[in-house]
């Protein structure tokens, strides 16, 4: 898959390669949480230890060329994976191996205490979405089974290319959907697909992530002016697939060039993302139009239209948007946050294993592996999300010199 040169950039950019189409790189979350500096958004959202998370990606091959992508493009592009596939035990033994050299080079950073870096040591969450298209790999439901019998959760990111692939998966902790763009045409200019029928593959997709039974996000990627002004269609989306979850974020800015086509002026602050958000909100009150009336779901409107902002992670321009299938109907309390040990012990981790087989489940559903929200995480905190166990005192003096909103 690789050839030297891009073995070399991905090296370069800090990419530990692993076999022949693998990678894994040290998320710049997992370094500030074992210094004590804060967790991601997912900590933030579902509670997971963002120290103890490994990133990493069982294709680095991809069938988009998005304007955003903070790779820089130095991954190979393919419609589908057309390599030797190494076994899946080799990628999890190698992966696990350099992850813990690299949080082991932290040991003497600022900050870092015993506790952590141990902890560290021993990852309980895999996030599947470095770069590439992770589903491509053939034999991702061995891999991810392999994981779960390890007791390490597995959050799954597709670029909605692969509809077929989201339809032959086996569970996930959570399964995520990106969804860049609301219309055809703002598809094509932004993620630059390979796939002449992309926006027919990701509606299709759409509709595969619906009939899963774990708990699906859609993954928003806002970039000001290329696909922030379309909110009724992005609501008609959520009408058709009907997420647990819906991610906004705030587009990380890649670096500028002209291959990219970004400028800084592109990145939304924070109180933009979140004002999108709440206009997501309010259009998924709307009757559903083109391609969410098209699905023939009945009921759209009820179910789209119970969702609210749940969370927000101001520390990385992100904010939650929640189905109310996640909220206490008596106390109003949202359970965004996941219970990873009743998901292990429903997938049967506790057991002697598959052997690398796929684990089927027979009750994996949102309901069952759920935990409150702590008032911290949730929406209009005077934090913005920020763990308080965490160096309060560094976030506020770094959220007092960010840009602030106009008065009106």
């Amino acid at each position: 898959m690789l050839n030297p040169l891009l073995r070399q950039n991905l090296s370069q950019q800090g990419y530990q390669l692993v076999g022949t189409h693998s990678a894994v790189k040290m998320c710049r979350w997992t370094k500030s949480q074992m210094k004590g500096r804060g967790g991601c958004y997912k900590h933030t959202f579902y509670g997971i230890e963002s120290h103890r998370c490994m990133e990493t990606t069982t294709s680095l091959a991809c069938a988009n060329r998005c304007v955003f992508c903070w790779r820089h493009h130095t991954h190979p592009v393919s419609k589908g994976f057309r390599w030797t596939a190494d076994p899946p035990e080799m990628i999890i033994e190698h992966a696990v191996a350099a992850h813990k050299r690299m949080v082991q080079q932290m040991a003497s950073a600022p900050g870092v205490t015993p506790e952590r870096l141990q902890e560290a040591l021993s990852p309980q969450h895999c996030a599947l979405s470095l770069v590439g298209e992770p589903i491509m790999y053939p034999h991702i439901n061995q891999l991810t089974a392999m994981l779960h019998e390890r007791r390490i959760s597995t959050f799954l990111v597709t670029n909605g290319q692969h509809p077929e692939l989201i339809r032959t998966l086996s569970p996930v902790t959570q399964l995520y959907l990106s969804v860049d763009a609301p219309s055809e045409d703002a598809l094509v200019k932004i993620d630059r697909p390979l796939f002449k029928d992309a926006w027919g593959r990701l509606l299709d997709s759409v509709d595969a992530l619906r009939e899963r039974r774990e708990r699906t996000v859609f993954r928003l990627t806002v970039v000001k002016e290329w696909n922030d002004t379309e909110v009724q269609g992005y609501a008609d989306l959520i009408h058709r697939g009907r997420p647990d979850l819906v991610e906004v974020k705030g587009m990380t800015f890649p670096g500028a060039s002209r291959q990219m086509q970004l400028r800084m002026t592109n990145v939304p602050q924070q109180w933009e993302t979140k004002a999108f958000a709440q206009q997501l909100v309010e259009a998924l009150s709307n009757e559903p139009s083109g391609d969410g009336a098209e699905a023939g779901h009945a009921g759209a409107v009820s179910a789209a239209a119970s969702y609210s902002l749940a969370c927000e992670h101001a520390h990385s321009n992100s904010v939650l948007i929640a189905s109310h299938r996640l909220r206490d109907d008596v106390t109003g309390e949202w359970h965004t946050w996941i219970d990873f040990e009743r998901f292990h012990d429903l997938m049967g981790g506790r057991g002697e294993g598959s052997g690398g087989g796929v684990v089927e489940s027979v009750s994996c559903c949102p309901e069952v592996y759920w935990r409150r929200t702590p008032d911290w995480a949730v929406v209009a905190s005077p934090l913005g999300g920020f763990d308080p166990s965490m160096d309060v005192e560094r976030w506020v003096r770094q959220r007092e010199g960010r840009p602030k909103p106009p008065t009106e």
